[in-house]
């Protein structure tokens, strides 16, 4: 069979990759602690839930109108109402099946062959992918665990190509959980809009940022800049919907009427279940948000402590979402020479799996996700000490 070209760009999710070899342990009887996949260990919120019963009951399970219900559009721009001060109006908004479809539908819309897209690194792994998919160059902008991850302007300014048409800024990271202050944030922002580069800002943990003073959203830049910015957005992290598939872009309304075209012809409406159950997340008590947050503060300050005592392991400690991406470069030996084979050695020596750093570019570090419970993550990190300087 010959396959188009385009699948020979693209890469299998390293994600789900190593979870499907801790999967395979675990059915040989072996018990593998896994803190591999960015999922929330926590059930959906009962009301949460409850309203997605409640659609099935009232058999609200017809087609909808492609770019998401009224009320929940509606609910949206209310949200960044009352959590940022921001006016949006309904054409604003598009829902869609988890943040990642609006994002590879923004990339559709506005990238033509051999326009370049700045991509910070480290990077969530499949931006270089969905990029190379459309026809476009992902450029890698650097960045290490020294400066804690973040892009400077020099460095962003270094990577400027000719054909620099975009920019891919994610804040809280996923990998690192760096998270930009609004002041860092609009540094940067503003760099692009001078540069004339649009930006895409993936906000998609931006209701799990630890301290205050890191709470931050390219909204209100948006406002000066409507044509020039798209923010993308979901309920998978904040609201434990993982597998409810929901997502959104906040953009131009220009920009928001092509993704739905372009969404049209490719999935049509997202699961109307779903989107009665994000209208109940967005409107009702946030409490939810916060006690899972305080679980997570909790779990970073343990892991990171403990990562700490890791001799020569540089951490930075993150401000947001639900990772730790330690440089582990100083373990380097005879027994595992980088990241691969120190996370087989751990999954071996230790049954914990962790993610190596090469699938977020930096082959230096591994991620490790504290979105397990305290128990689970007390035992890993003991039994990766354990097996590291046995």
């Amino acid at each position: 069979m010959k396959l188009a070209q385009r699948v020979s760009k693209i890469k299998p999710s390293a994600t789900l990759a190593v979870n499907a070899k801790a999967l395979e342990l675990k059915n040989k009887g072996i018990n593998i602690l896994s803190l591999v996949v960015g999922e929330p260990d926590f059930p959906t919120p009962d009301h949460i839930a409850k309203a997605g019963k409640d659609a099935i009951d009232a058999h609200f399970t017809r087609y909808t109108a492609v770019a998401g219900i009224p009320e929940l559009r509606a609910a949206i721009c209310e949200y960044y109402q009352k959590n940022y001060h921001v006016t949006l109006q309904s054409e604003n908004v598009i829902v869609g099946n988890g943040g990642k479809q609006c994002l590879y539908n923004v990339l559709l819309c506005l990238l033509d062959d051999g326009d370049d897209v700045l991509i910070p690194v480290p990077y969530w792994t499949s931006y270089p992918d969905m990029v190379a998919l459309v026809g476009a160059n992902p450029v890698f902008v650097p960045s290490g665990a020294d400066n804690g991850y973040r892009i400077s302007l020099e460095a962003l300014n270094n990577s400027l190509t000719p054909k620099t048409k975009m920019l891919i800024l994610n804040s809280p990271s996923n990998p690192s959980g760096v998270t930009y202050s609004q002041e860092e944030l609009d540094k940067i922002l503003q760099w692009a809009m001078e540069k004339d580069i649009f930006v895409i800002a993936d906000e998609v943990y931006e209701q799990l940022v630890y301290n205050p003073n890191y709470r931050s959203s390219a909204c209100k830049f948006r406002e000066q800049y409507p044509e020039k910015i798209a923010i993308i957005n979901a309920f998978s992290k904040t609201f434990a919907m993982t597998g409810w598939r929901l997502g959104f872009a906040v953009a131009h309304k220009d920009l928001i009427k092509e993704m739905a075209k372009m969404q049209g012809q490719i999935t049509s409406n997202v699961n109307s279940i779903s989107q009665k159950a994000g209208v109940a997340a967005l409107t009702s008590s946030y409490d939810c948000i916060n006690s899972m947050r305080e679980a997570f503060m909790r779990r970073r300050d343990f892991a990171h402590a403990e990562i700490s005592t890791w001799k020569g392991v540089i951490c930075p400690k993150p401000e947001g979402a639900f990772y730790l991406f330690p440089d582990v470069s100083a373990l380097f030996c005879d027994k595992y020479k980088n990241a691969q084979e120190l996370c087989s050695y751990l999954l071996e020596e230790a049954q914990v799996a962790v993610m190596p750093g090469d699938a977020f570019g930096l082959a230096n570090c591994i991620r490790i996700s504290y979105a397990v419970s305290d128990e689970v993550l007390e035992k890993a990190l003991t039994a990766i000490k354990k097996a590291l300087y046995q």
